[in-house]
């Protein structure tokens, strides 16, 4: 969360409330993202491939689960008061042209999660509510990449963050993934440093020439 990376969010639509930062990654980049950010490696461990998508598969299905190759990271943070609207992921689908490519599986760990009313993940099958979760910190919740889901907004005190690394699991044939990056970060913290920068000096004097 002291990241240099983390300004207003780079996702759009539900998420204009959160702040954050992005990284997409194939197979190919995973030694580079680890490399540039070895906190994120005990997370990586725990979530990266299929055991989570086979837990959320029925078991006649099992054998035809198929292994993720292409990974959007997220870290999320909301503050008091915002919300992240109802939506399905598919952060992907720009970046490898596959038009309503949802990820298999979504997974969350809460890395901060103030002790206040609200905050809670809903998830639903079309129109069926089918989860109500309350956020506690260092849980990790996965759910399927289909369902739409939302963040209810949480009473917490001013300047109180709830955060969280999302990282939407896809898998792609091998020509869709030559199209993405192996490994590239989203970050809009320098633009947020540039208005603050512009924000604090004097205003400039114009005189007008006839």
């Amino acid at each position: 969360m002291a990241s240099e990376f983390v300004g207003e969010s780079t996702l759009n639509g539900p998420f204009q409330a959160s702040r954050g930062f992005g990284i997409t990654f194939t197979d190919a980049g995973r030694t580079e993202l680890r490399g540039r950010f070895p906190f994120f490696d005990r997370w990586l461990d725990r979530v990266l491939g299929a055991p989570a998508i086979r837990e959320l598969t029925p078991w006649w299905r099992r054998s035809l689960t198929r292994v993720p190759n292409a990974w959007y990271l997220n870290l999320l943070v909301v503050g008091a008061g915002a919300e992240v609207a109802r939506h399905v992921d598919g952060t992907l689908i720009g970046p490898s042209g596959e038009t309503g490519h949802v990820p298999e599986c979504v997974s969350v760990l809460y890395l901060s999660v103030p002790d206040a009313p609200g905050g809670e993940l809903q998830l639903w099958n079309g129109s069926l509510p089918v989860g109500f979760i309350k956020p506690h910190e260092n849980d990790v919740v996965h759910f399927r990449g289909d369902l739409a889901h939302a963040v209810r907004p949480f009473d917490g005190a001013a300047g109180s963050l709830r955060a969280s690394l999302v990282i939407e699991q896809y898998h792609f044939t091998d020509e869709v993934v030559a199209r993405l990056p192996s490994c590239r970060l989203e970050s809009r913290a320098g633009f947020d440093k540039f208005l603050e920068e512009h924000a604090r000096r004097p205003p400039k004097q114009f005189e007008l020439e006839r």
